[in-house]
């Protein structure tokens, strides 16, 4: 899965690239298209992908700011 996130961030990033080229060279409605592409399918595919791969195995339990938490953070604070 990380090796899949790779190369889709990596074909991303080239794509925005590509865009960038149509669009220097005469073609700003394909460079347009070809940047939009790219960032819909940053936004959209590899983001999620990212974001499964990070939170896999984590309780969310740990990161929320619940009564138990709070009752930690208390302890701890260092006056």
């Amino acid at each position: 899965m990380k090796t899949f996130m790779k190369i889709l961030g990596i074909s991303i990033l080239i794509a925005i690239v590509i865009g960038f080229y149509y669009r220097i060279n005469d073609d700003e409605a394909t460079g347009d298209r070809i940047i939009g592409i790219a960032v819909l399918a940053s936004a959209f595919i590899l983001m999620p992908i990212f974001l499964y791969v990070r939170w896999k195995g984590k309780s969310l339990k740990d990161y929320t700011l619940s009564e138990e938490n709070l009752k930690k953070m208390k302890e701890k604070k260092i006056d």
